[in-house]
């Protein structure tokens, strides 16, 4: 899938949300690295990731090169600032409808409608990918994520108390939405 869109951020700044390409792979890789060491609100840790530049970089390719799924990263003064994506949640019949969104954004940029937009771009997406039902899970400590999700459409359908393990905290609620599409 192709996205490429111009936004101002609540501080005046520009920021261009596009699809990732393979010559990303290498900025988008550190921020990944950086993103999830600044929270615990995020599936996986730094040290758990297995990609090197290479592999992100062909992940990327994959991603650009098609028509169901996408990456798309914040670009704010050449630098990649946040990363969102959908990913088909099967190929079988039964689940084809339904994709995933996931989305980090660094976190000096918190507040300034980076992850709004990466949302709001990947929603638009997945109804333009055909699907009719967009999922994601959030820690359900993290208010902000789940008021931007509410304000957006999204309901939640379940909760599971013991989702994550977080080596910080322990255990951490996980909540589970979808926007009808």
């Amino acid at each position: 899938m192709k996205y490429n869109k111009k936004i101002i951020l609540k501080n005046g700044m520009e920021c261009y949300l596009r699809n990732a390409t393979q010559s990303d792979g290498q900025l988008v890789l550190d921020n990944f690295n950086l993103t999830h060491t600044e929270t615990d609100y995020l599936l996986t840790y730094p040290n758990e990731n297995n990609y090197d530049a290479a592999r992100e970089s062909q992940f990327l390719k994959e991603k650009a090169d098609s028509e169901n799924e996408i990456e798309i990263i914040a670009v704010v003064d050449g630098g990649v600032t946040g990363t969102a994506g959908i990913e088909a949640v099967g190929m079988k019949y039964k689940v084809r409808h339904r994709a995933e969104l996931g989305i980090s954004v660094l976190k000096a940029f918190w507040g300034l409608g980076i992850g709004r937009a990466l949302m709001t771009s990947c929603i638009e997406c997945a109804k333009a990918a055909g699907y009719s039902q967009l999922e994601l899970k959030v820690v359900a400590e993290n208010a902000r994520a789940l008021s931007m999700y509410e304000k957006a459409g999204f309901v939640e359908y379940g909760r599971n108390p013991k989702g994550f393990n977080s080596r910080m905290t322990g255990f951490q609620e996980v909540v589970y939405m979808r926007l009808e599409l």
